[in-house]
């Protein structure tokens, strides 16, 4: 296995898998993945809207570039709701009314809502608990399921490998060429390695001799409750407008909900926090008139920062041929058709196009 790759992309969630499907075109990709299934511990476990309004500045330009793809995917997506309408309702208590100018000021969407009208979109919402809302309305629910399998589907179709279950051990370079020696005895060898670790981006850093970033990795916590006698199938995103909890949809009968917590600790198979599942429901109950009879079921994910929040993407410059496509945050499956089609083209030294604008901002050589 150690011959014939020109790119080698270690990691298989999201971003892996566009980068791995942008490239396949013109080079032969392995991908490199540590788990049985591709996109484990993140993409798998995203809560799966698109909000423009989400992000740092340069993550809010690859949401903005992301939307064409969404709206008119390709014929072979393999879904008909890559994206489902989903308004997005910010509430504001008499505290968080600083906040919610905030939002509406960035004038990219959100509008101010009466509350009478919120009141109709969402018949539990508490008398008194906002004093003001706004709403968000070309925000959308995404398949992120369809997504991910397309673009793994492009890159094997392309003469790609995705390699499961191979934890890079060793990461070593020599003659011009990368060796990446995996937890299963296979060695693939090429010119380039693309760091798509996520969590885990540091530690491959490590593992091939390099300087880390300081990427932090944050545990989210979510659950799924039954807000019966409620009939939330079409019901917005609900959340404060300092974004201290949220409530969406799931599986059309249930409420997903989650206190936005973001507690940093280091990579692993993160587990839900019976605490931050009480807060995220006591947050809630402040503001919706929902029983909650029993948790069905809890989950945590990990959303993995670099040090200023932005996103990393570069050439590392103490060694040739290693790309960084790090610091994802909680945005990685919004600006993915995006970020692949960047990261492929700084890759192959092409015309990024729009995107292009943000390469200085997310250099990833800014934390050296």
């Amino acid at each position: 296995m150690s011959d014939g790759f020109d790119i080698i992309v270690i990691g298989a969630g999201m971003v892996g898998a566009t980068v791995a499907a942008g490239l396949g075109g013109t080079h032969r990709v392995a991908l490199v993945e540590a788990e049985a299934q591709a996109g484990y511990h993140t993409t798998g476990r995203s809560a799966a809207i698109w909000i423009r309004n989400y992000g740092p500045p340069d993550v809010r330009v690859l949401t903005g570039l992301s939307h064409e793809f969404y709206v008119n995917p390709p014929a072979d997506i393999g879904t008909d709701r890559l994206a489902a309408p989903r308004k997005i309702i910010y509430l504001a208590p008499a505290d968080q009314v600083a906040a919610l100018d905030v939002l509406i000021g960035q004038d990219l969407g959100i509008q101010e809502f009466s509350l009478t009208e919120a009141k109709k979109l969402i018949p539990a919402l508490i008398e008194g608990y906002a004093v003001r809302a706004g709403i968000e309305s070309d925000s959308f629910d995404m398949d992120v399921a369809a997504l991910h399998q397309f673009y793994l589907r492009r890159a094997r179709q392309a003469g790609g490998a995705l390699l499961l279950r191979n934890r890079a051990g060793r990461i070593t370079r020599r003659a011009g060429l990368w060796e990446v020696e995996t937890s299963s005895g296979a060695v693939v060898s090429a010119p380039i390695v693309v760091n798509a670790a996520g969590a885990w981006g540091d530690e491959v850093a490590k593992i091939a001799g390099l300087a880390p970033l300081g990427l932090v990795p944050c545990r989210r916590t979510a659950a799924i409750i039954n807000p019966a006698p409620h009939a939330v199938e079409n019901w917005p995103l609900v959340q404060s407008a300092a974004h201290e909890w949220y409530v969406r949809t799931e599986a059309r009968n249930r409420l997903m909900v989650t206190p936005c917590d973001e507690t940093p600790m280091p990579p692993h198979d993160v587990q839900p926090d019976e605490l931050d599942v009480a807060i995220g429901i006591d947050r809630m109950q402040q503001a919706l008139d929902i029983k909650v009879q029993r948790v069905e079921h809890s989950w945590a994910g990990l959303r993995t920062f670099s040090p200023d929040r932005s996103l990393a993407f570069g050439w590392e410059n103490t060694v040739p041929g290693f790309f960084w496509c790090v610091g994802q945050g909680g945005y990685g499956i919004q600006t993915a058709p995006a970020a692949g089609a960047l990261v492929s083209a700084m890759i192959m030294g092409e015309d990024p196009g729009p995107a292009g604008v943000i390469i200085p901002q997310i250099d990833p050589m800014r934390f050296r």
